[in-house]
């Protein structure tokens, strides 16, 4: 298993369970973690890279919902798998309408809990990603001189030149230098990427 593994948290009160679902999921390559109880994940939960959650609905203490408004509150950025059972199935209906990913009701077989778990695991990454993407660009906006955020705002509008020239008071040539900095600060080759960076960013 390497250290990139996508992780995945399993809270559930029920050994049995836990010992069973850690089975199935580290043969196929995930780095594991296991909870007795919503409290006990609390203490040390630090989400770093892709992963997710799969949390029993009803546990003694703090409930799987209860957990989730925790996570909530928390801007967890993992996604959540709720494992229900047959009587907490409209409870697990209204944790995805406030944006849980996903339910299982018992008993599921394992291929709908790993396609559950790829399919969180696919969402986590794609987080990650955008994430990452964001902070880039954020660096990128930050290096920039207030003079070459001014004609990187104007460019977005599609101004030209000498119109940015015009209303900054500012020859065509000096606008052409900031023009040139600011896209090698924003690392982009075309006015087209400089756009679609900024609009994602917004």
């Amino acid at each position: 298993m390497s250290a990139s593994s996508p992780h995945v948290h399993i809270v559930d009160d029920d050994e049995a369970f836990r010992d069973s679902l850690v089975f199935l999921l580290e043969s196929h390559d995930y780095a594991i973690s296991c909870h007795d109880s919503a409290e006990a994940l609390l203490e040390n939960f630090q989400p770093q890279g892709a992963g997710c959650l799969i949390v029993d609905i009803r546990m003694p203490g703090m409930s799987g919902l209860e957990l989730f408004d925790e996570l909530s509150a928390r801007h967890n950025p993992w996604p959540v798998i709720f494992i229900t059972g047959h009587g907490d199935v409209p409870m697990a209906v209204q944790a995805v309408k406030r944006g849980a990913h996903d339910f299982l009701e018992k008993p599921f077989n394992q291929q709908a809990l790993l396609t559950a778990v790829d399919s969180a695991l696919s969402l986590s990454q794609q987080q990650q990603a955008s994430s990452a993407a964001r902070d880039r660009l954020a660096e990128c906006l930050a290096s920039l001189t207030s003079r070459e955020r001014e004609v990187l705002d104007k460019v977005v509008e599609g101004k030209m030149n000498k119109v940015i020239a015009d209303e900054l008071g500012i020859s065509i040539k000096t606008v052409e230098a900031h023009r040139g900095k600011m896209m090698d600060k924003m690392k982009v080759r075309s006015i087209a990427d400089l756009v679609q960076a900024v609009m994602a960013h917004r």
